[in-house]
Parts: structure tokens; sequence; C-alpha cells
């Protein structure tokens, strides 16, 4: 999972979260499923110690008093067979609000390598991080963020 927000106008802020944890259901055929992901906020990484540090700070990701982010959905949202959306609820900091994952791309395949179903697929959304408290920088750093997910998940 990746993370943008705009830094003073100039450059993009990406930073990188996981592993990620979690488990994934999916029936194509109901069209139902459900995704509990966890995502460990001290595995920020920006690429440079010192900026991953701050963002672990308790005015940013508060990473020693909420250690983890989750996202949990249970409505996926089809045009005809097509997956289009993944929608739930995003928990940030203690604070918990609905969270839609637009579908970039999504498929299935049988995996020659494991005799068994892969599911995978990239999702964008995009958050408010003042609505999670997170308001330190603004106005010269974006309030707006984009999340990135990347997501495979093998059939059990």
């Amino acid at each position: 999972m990746h993370a943008e927000v705009s830094h003073f106008g100039t450059s993009t802020i990406r930073i990188r979260f996981g592993p990620l944890a979690g488990s994934a259901e999916f029936d194509p055929q109901a069209q139902t499923g459900r995704v509990d992901l966890r995502i460990a906020t001290a595995a920020a990484s920006t690429g440079l110690p010192v900026f991953d540090g701050r963002l672990r700070e308790a005015d940013l990701l508060d990473s020693a008093g909420q250690p983890e982010a989750f996202f949990v959905a249970q409505r996926f949202v089809f045009a005809g067979r097509e997956l289009r959306e993944v929608r739930g609820e995003f928990t940030l900091r203690g604070t918990s609000l609905p969270l839609a994952l637009t579908v970039q791309r999504f498929a299935c395949y049988t995996s020659p390598l494991l005799q068994r179903e892969v599911c995978g697929g990239d999702f964008v959304a995009e958050i408010e991080r003042g609505a999670y408290g997170i308001t330190f920088g603004r106005p010269w750093v974006g309030d707006k963020v984009r999340l990135q997910i990347q997501v495979e998940a093998i059939r059990q």
C-alpha cells in the first residue's frame, strides 16, 4: 500500500506501508465478499529514516498510541460481472470513516506454480487526513491523501 500527499505544492511525498496483514473472501458468482486488512503504522517508509520517524509521532500517525490502521469491507459493487468498487470502513488513529476503493484492475487466474486460484488487483481511494485528526503541516502539506493498494490473495 502506498499513500501520496502534496508537499508544499512542489512535490509528492510517497509513503509505503507493508506488508499488509489480513484476509479476503470473494465470491464472484454471488458478487459478495469480505476484506479485513491491518496496516502497521510503524511500517511507514518514505526512504528517508528521519522523515519516517517524524511520521510515526503522535501528531501524525501516532504509531505508539495507534499501532495499526484497519480497512474492513463487506460491500462489493459490480457492473455486470466486473468488480468496480469495494466499500467499507477505514480506521486510522482511532477514527473510523467510510471508504470506497475504486478498482483500477482486478482479475483471477489459476497459478501454474501453486495450482490454486489467485485473485488480485490495484485499487485507489482518497482520504482527507484532517478527518482523522492529522492536521500538522496544513496548508503546506496537503490534506488530500491518495491511497494506492495492490493486493493478491491465494484461494485457501
